[in-house]
């Protein structure tokens, strides 16, 4: 059986990457990458509360590490001291429930139809054949009797040529009127990945 050993991807520096190894000190991570998004949003024009985006650093890597992908980076362009969206990388491989990869059963596994059938097409990424889903979900954690928050979404599901394995890459955000931005990020990092 082949087997992804190893994942490379390649994001934008605004793409911040989270300490998800469990020996990480992420109280001191996001003190440290705080304070070089405030110097690099100032060069830019910005002056951030570097309080309010520690605190946000840490909330996105306390909630990544939860589902513990092989990868995850939160968006921070110059001037935001929230994370405009969410990527994570996670290794798919077969075991007796599903002893064959197919993007059939990619589509079919990562799909939901809280706003209607996702939007599916067929990709062709350097490292092998992809599905790729646009989908909308409703947000977790809302309160209750208040409007609803869209989670907006692209899952790349790709089959590595010569690999058993598939890798699955999902781009996350809320942020109304961003789709655009978002899908051709999630396309143009989709086509970065590797493996060895």
């Amino acid at each position: 059986m082949n087997d992804i050993q190893m994942c490379g991807i390649v994001c934008p520096t605004d793409w911040v990457p989270l300490p998800l190894d469990a020996s990480d000190d992420v109280k001191k991570w996001a003190k440290n990458t705080a304070a070089e998004l405030c110097e690099r949003s100032s060069a830019a024009g910005f002056e951030l509360d570097a309080g309010a985006l520690r605190k946000d650093l840490r909330r996105w890597a306390e909630d990544s590490r939860i589902r513990a992908p092989l990868y995850g980076f939160a968006f921070y362009p110059d001037g935001f001291d929230i994370a405009l969206a969410l990527l994570e990388v996670e290794v798919i491989r077969p075991d007796e429930t599903v002893p064959r990869l197919s993007l059939d059963w990619l589509a079919d596994t990562f799909s939901a139809h809280d706003f209607g059938p996702p939007q599916i097409s067929r990709p062709e990424v350097p490292i092998g054949p992809a599905v790729r889903l646009r989908q909308n979900f409703s947000a977790d954690g809302m309160p209750r009797g208040g409007p609803g928050v869209l989670l907006q979404t692209v899952t790349y599901g790709v089959l590595p040529v010569g690999i058993d394995d598939a890798l699955v890459l999902l781009v996350s955000w809320t942020l109304p009127g961003f789709d655009e931005v978002m899908e051709d990020a999630a396309d143009s990092i989709a086509r970065t990945l590797t493996i060895s």
